[in-house]
């Protein structure tokens, strides 16, 4: 389980095609101190190291492939990280699985004087009835509130350290993001349902 705390930026170094699927690896301080088998949050999306020295190597099949926006990225981007949340750990965010539901698309980026970096994304038709306004939402792994909301999705406002500290600083007009829904929200729906 992760939490949407974003806790470091890394760098798509290298990508390999294997048959279907393909193999990234990824730089950046630390990591190469995981061990293969540990899980990392790549842009919100759950994966498993499998190799591990001066930098990190993940599978991506062919599920995450079409399911996220990982499969759009090219060497030297940068790339959202969080190591799963530890027993006992503090609890910031809100409950993560990295599991994406969809891809979204950056709609616009609004600089206002009042609410710092507003963003704008629209979501497929079909998740929209998990936004609420104040509810919790995950744009590329980092766990964000819904400011608002919008006839094709929704928006969030970013302060300044978000925007310095996770790869959202860097997004703009037409760009896609990995979104996923609260999982409470899947839940009461999925229960309602079972009680009609």
């Amino acid at each position: 389980m992760f939490t949407g705390i974003v806790e470091r930026i890394g760098t798509v170094r290298e990508i390999t095609a294997r048959d279907g699927a393909q193999r990234m690896v990824i730089g950046g301080a630390g990591l190469g101190e995981l061990p293969v088998g540990a899980s990392i949050a790549v842009n919100g999306v759950c994966l498993t190291v499998v190799e591990s020295g001066d930098a990190i190597s993940v599978d991506l099949i062919p599920e995450t492939l079409e399911r996220t926006n990982l499969g759009a990225l090219s060497p030297d981007e940068l790339v959202n990280l969080e190591l799963p949340l530890a027993a006992g750990g503090r609890f910031d965010g809100h409950i993560v699985q990295g599991h994406i539901d969809s891809v979204g698309t950056i709609a616009r980026v609004d600089i206002d004087n009042h609410q710092g970096t507003v963003m704008t994304v629209d979501v497929p038709e079909d998740l929209r009835r998990y936004i609420v306004e104040k509810g919790s939402v995950t744009i590329d792994g980092v766990s964000l509130t819904i400011a608002g909301l919008t006839e094709d999705g929704f928006s969030v406002a970013l302060i300044p350290h978000t925007l310095e500290v996770t790869t959202l600083g860097l997004r703009k007009r037409g760009d896609t993001v990995n979104l996923e829904m609260d999982v409470l929200a899947k839940y009461v729906e999925r229960l309602l349902k079972v009680r009609e």
